[in-house]
């Protein structure tokens, strides 16, 4: 039997003695049903708040810092996180991401025009900025030669990455005049994202941890960073790991039943974006 049943079932044998124990004459003990002391019990049990680890803005039985190494990196990471996105930080990775670099920041909102610490950062002479986000026209990491990511990236420059659902995101991008006026950065995907546990409008999209990683790499390549990425995508399948674990536990309400035991993604790939999430897309 799990904690939680046995818990459950003290819970409800305490109510039930102690009620069968009251004077019930005005109701009548006839009326002492188990079902409504469990429904009780249910509710008082509802009512206990749940642990959570304040780091990794998990739940503490599911809590992830244990397999944080963060990086050090000479480019700054500048996570423009929608307040949406920030509401659910413990199914997203754009928190995951700044835990697992020592050199980035958050920074939460929707217009950053007028924005002191954006605009701080790009008013910084010794340091380029950039704002990583797909396009045609857009300086594309995977296809340039390492000289020329070298020579146009720079040491100790700033990248911006837009965490919110597709329409927020844009929406973030057309008020923001400040940020479109960044040149943008971008990357040939060739992997599929390991997070299953979201919705994707295309099979190479990927997380924002994962977009990271993947430009990381690339800088690498061009011998403008030198962390080791090797472990960097850990504590991102860790999270999915125990969120798997959640989904087919039958004793939790979300319990995705199949006949292997797997999860099988429900349009995965699917074509109305009201849900993605650009960098973290769903």
């Amino acid at each position: 039997m799990s904690k939680e049943k046995e818990a459950y079932q003290e819970l409800s044998n305490s109510l039930v003695e102690t009620i069968s124990n009251s004077d019930l004459t005005n109701i009548g003990k006839d009326i002492l049903d188990i079902g409504a002391v469990k429904i009780l019990a249910d509710g008082l049990a509802k009512k206990t708040p749940r642990t959570t680890c304040y780091k990794c803005m998990r739940p503490s039985s599911t809590c992830i810092c244990e397999h944080i190494s963060p990086l050090q990196t000479k480019t700054r990471f500048i996570i423009l996180m929608h307040p949406k996105e920030y509401k659910k930080e413990k199914s997203g990775t754009g928190h995951i991401t700044h835990l697992q670099l020592e050199n980035s920041e958050i920074i939460v909102g929707v217009d950053f025009t007028n924005n002191n610490r954006v605009n701080e950062i790009l008013a910084k002479e010794n340091s380029a900025s950039f704002l990583l986000y797909p396009g045609k026209d857009n300086f594309n990491l995977s296809t340039r030669k390492n000289s020329e990511i070298n020579s146009y990236i720079g040491n100790n420059s700033h990248i911006f990455l837009i965490d919110g659902t597709w329409p927020c995101a844009r929406k973030m991008l057309k008020l923001s005049k400040n940020l479109q006026q960044l040149k943008r950065v971008s990357f040939d995907n060739k992997i599929k994202s390991k997070f299953i546990i979201k919705q994707q409008p295309e099979s190479l999209c990927l997380s924002t941890i994962e977009s990271v990683y993947t430009v990381l790499n690339l800088l690498k390549g061009s011998n403008l960073e030198q962390c080791d990425t090797k472990n960097f995508l850990i504590p991102f399948e860790k999270m999915i790991e125990h969120q798997l674990e959640y989904m087919l536990n039958p004793n939790n309400k979300n319990y995705c039943s199949s006949k292997n035991g797997a999860i099988i993604p429900k349009n995965k790939y699917k074509k109305n974006t009201e849900r993605n999430i650009i960098f973290e897309q769903e």
